[in-house]
């Protein structure tokens, strides 16, 4: 069975956005800082249609984690930045234009149906309104021997954390002190949850820490 994988980067001091998101500051003031580390990565560059970039182990690690991708589930925030019915959504069609760059199917955690959006290479958002489950579900479908790419955000991790889950969660820590916004690890309830660390990667401008779930 696909394993459910928690792909995010996130600052030293545990926010994954910073304060007050908009339409125009999606990770809100400081967020655009936490990618940093990515965006001149040659392995990041060509699913987003770029040309060039580096090659390193960054980028290295970042084609790991495409080669073994084979669907991503995401939350509604994540997807447009926004909420309530789609036709009062004003970014209803996501971030990311004509082709996006993920080239696999994607399920979008929303309380509002919509028909499945077939986009260039290889992308389909489709809507759950059913929950956390139906939607790995489908996602595991879609992936066949492939993982299942959890990307976020915070409350959609959040939700799968305390269902147990997520099988892996791969961190990719900013050398950045954010100071308020969105925190990775809010809201998990009041029972501990056992994490076994399986790598530590460190990056040029980045640490890489991964875990398996205690239970896994």
């Amino acid at each position: 069975m696909a394993r459910l994988t928690l792909e995010i980067t996130m600052s030293l001091d545990g926010f994954v956005a910073g304060p007050n998101q908009t339409l125009e500051q999606p990770l809100g003031e400081g967020g655009e800082r936490l990618h940093e580390w990515a965006y001149g990565l040659a392995a990041w560059r060509e699913p987003h249609g770029l040309s060039g970039g580096e090659t390193n182990s960054d980028s290295e690690l970042v084609e790991e984690q495409l080669r073994r991708t084979g669907a991503v589930v995401m939350g509604r925030r994540m997807f447009s930045g926004g909420h309530g019915p789609w036709e009062d959504d004003p970014n209803a069609d996501g971030w990311w234009g004509d082709d996006p760059p993920f080239h696999v199917p994607v399920f979008i955690l929303t309380h509002h149906p919509r028909e499945t959006v077939v986009k260039q290479g290889g992308t389909t958002f489709t809507f759950v309104t059913d929950g956390i489950e139906s939607a790995l579900e489908q996602a595991r479908t879609a992936a066949g021997d492939k993982d299942v790419q959890l990307s976020g955000g915070a409350d959609v991790v959040q939700q799968y954390l305390k269902a147990g889950l997520i099988d892996e969660l791969h961190i990719h820590v900013a050398p950045l002190l954010l100071g308020a916004g969105v925190r990775l690890f809010d809201d998990l309830g009041t029972g501990p949850i056992g994490l076994q660390p399986t790598s530590v990667r460190e990056g040029r401008s980045v640490v890489h820490l991964g875990f398996a779930r205690a239970s896994a």
